[in-house]
């Protein structure tokens, strides 16, 4: 039998949550699959724009705003992180990004990005970006970025750290205490947690 969540689901995302941590994967599949199906309504979906990071695009992203300051079209950019290559727990597949979706013109495409985290686009009276904290905060225990005080709050932010700093984390990558993971024919290698 098909899992009806799906319908609710985006494909992109459920693609990308295959890159996380096999520690984290199927616990964040299932909560991502919930938060679709029973928390947003029809014309809101979530889409994790990230979730594991190479080194290399993690320092592609911190060069935003400091050594890269337009895109393609000419338009400024800002600093998107504060983390190098290996200072973030999204390169040890253990965080994720979120976004809202809308389906403003009611064809089913969700053209439309949001990062508002006080709009009410289902009519709950509930801001859905909080809807979807909270879920992921208690049903996971996930740290939430927003949470975090001074320049670094991080309100699309998640993680499962288990209680390792990035600092930790490299220093067990670097001792190779890891196990490794083939996916899509790329070689994966995953820190140990116990």
């Amino acid at each position: 039998m098909i899992d009806p969540r799906l319908k609710y689901a985006d494909a992109i995302t459920l693609n990308r949550i295959r890159f996380l941590h096999p520690a984290i994967r199927e616990k964040v599949r299932e909560a991502y699959l919930t938060v679709n199906y029973k928390l947003l309504g029809k014309g809101v979906r979530l889409r994790f724009p990230y979730t594991h990071r190479t080194n290399e695009t993690q320092d592609r992203i911190y060069a935003q705003g400091r050594t890269v300051f337009f895109d393609f079209k000419g338009n400024r950019l800002g600093i998107v992180t504060y983390a190098k290559g290996g200072q973030s727990i999204h390169n040890y597949g253990l965080a994720w990004d979120i976004v809202l979706l809308l389906d403003k013109d009611g064809s089913g495409s969700f053209e439309t990005a949001s990062w508002d985290v006080t709009a009410d686009y289902d009519g709950d009276l509930i801001a859905d970006w909080l809807e979807v904290v909270e879920y992921f905060k208690s049903e996971l225990g996930a740290t939430w970025g927003g949470d975090w005080t001074g320049k670094k709050v991080d309100k699309p932010h998640f993680q499962l750290d288990f209680g390792f700093s990035w600092r930790q984390l490299k220093e067990r990558l670097l001792n190779r205490a890891i196990t490794e993971e083939v996916i899509d024919g790329v070689k994966y290698e995953w820190v140990r947690l116990d």
